[in-house]
């Protein structure tokens, strides 16, 4: 019998719940059960038409072989001219490298700081591949508790309580997945005015859903802060924006440090990334905004639905969804954890959550509602649960 002996350091690997759901979802729906997902975090509208012609453009002008491991020259000039009008700021397109998605950046990040004798700071609750990846570079994860009396922001302070010795890197991520905080511009200039006491700390700014804001609020980008420039990683892409989870691309600006360093990760781990994606990159930045614009006012008032609908079930209370696509009430009132909300909603009700502990520990009596569903799903899943409750 064939015995495989397997690294240890696999055991330490996690996984992102939100898909496992997704499967459960789908094997219930399968059996002719009527399910309404708003567990997957991912757009519900198609891709933009003139990015997908540019992919097929590309394709057909014959765009068919490796490109630069950090990417096209284009496509990084383009990011660095988006992130100047976005966030009025000077990036140097040789700080910029395209990766297949986001993930990719957060493992290199940590994969480079992470380290058996090193502490890393991430959100708890926070995106579970933070928590997973740290924990498989063999370095101690620290969470950065984030509290529904603070809407789920970071508190600067306490951030800046926990960096020891040991700290190496320290993740951010504001719009925040799962809980759609966002952290004002008072807390971020708290932590980067605290920073300048731990020059060795690095931070990498997950920014994925920087376009996705509500309710007058304003995004802040740690790029803006010049004096953390030399030490920061901002991570951004095209997937929640313009509605390109599938097509995998994402970018991150990498200090000039790193930059040498993340390009040879990039080819001992993918060579490229995926020639006719990129070039549909370059028309997503330099095409039309408005289905951005439309996509993010009909986020909006689905947002506004879920977090009332919410509210108005018993045992549950949502704080204001104020960025992403995600709300994410406290279900303590009902009685169940998370995991049993979770798992009693989608068996009894046909209605897909995420728990809160898919996302840490400091998720338990949450769960994440996913708001990229239609206006008549969101109200129809609301209902079932008002019911079950």
């Amino acid at each position: 019998m064939t015995q495989l002996k397997f690294a240890k350091s696999l055991s330490r690997l996690g996984t992102e719940s939100a898909f496992m759901v997704l499967a459960r979802a789908q094997q219930l729906a399968a059996q002719g059960q009527d399910i309404i997902n708003l567990g997957i975090g991912q757009p519900d509208f198609q891709t933009p038409d003139h990015i997908v012609e540019a992919g097929i453009k590309a394709l057909r002008d014959g765009h068919h072989g490796y490109t630069p491991a950090n990417g096209l020259p284009a496509l990084r000039e383009a990011v660095a001219a988006d992130l100047h009008r976005r966030h009025d700021v000077e990036v140097n397109p040789d700080n910029v490298v395209v990766v297949p998605g986001g993930k990719p950046t957060m493992f290199f990040a940590v994969m480079m700081f992470g380290q058996p004798d090193a502490e890393i700071m991430y959100p708890n609750p926070g995106f579970p591949i933070y928590e997973s990846v740290i924990r498989y570079s063999g370095a101690t994860p620290v969470p950065i508790a984030l509290k529904e009396e603070n809407g789920f922001a970071f508190s600067a302070d306490e951030v800046l309580d926990q960096i020891n010795d040991k700290t190496s890197l320290i993740i951010i991520n504001s719009p925040a997945n799962p809980t759609g905080g966002v952290t004002p511009r008072a807390e971020i200039d708290k932590l980067v005015k605290g920073l300048e006491a731990h020059p060795s700390v690095a931070l990498m700014s997950d920014e994925i859903y920087s376009n996705m804001l509500y309710g007058g609020r304003e995004h802040v980008s740690l790029l803006q802060y010049p004096e953390i420039r030399d030490r920061l990683i901002m991570l951004d892409g095209w997937s929640k924006t313009y509605a390109m989870t599938g097509w995998r691309l994402g970018y991150a600006v990498w200090p000039d440090a790193c930059v040498d360093h993340v390009t040879r990760l990039c080819i001992n781990d993918h060579s490229c990334v995926n020639a006719a994606t990129q070039f549909a990159g370059i028309a997503a930045l330099n095409g039309p905004q408005d289905a951005v614009r439309d996509m993010v006012a009909q986020f909006d008032k689905r947002r506004q639905i879920i977090v009332d609908g919410l509210n108005a079930l018993p045992g549950v209370r949502c704080a204001d969804a104020a960025g992403a696509f995600y709300a994410f009430p406290n279900i303590e009132g009902t009685g169940l954890t998370a995991k049993q909300a979770q798992d009693k909603f989608l068996d009894e009700a046909g209605v897909a959550t995420v728990a809160g502990t898919s996302f840490g520990a400091w998720g338990e009596g949450y769960l994440r509602f996913s708001y990229a569903n239609s206006a008549e799903n969101i109200t129809e899943a609301l209902s079932r649960i008002s019911k079950l409750l």
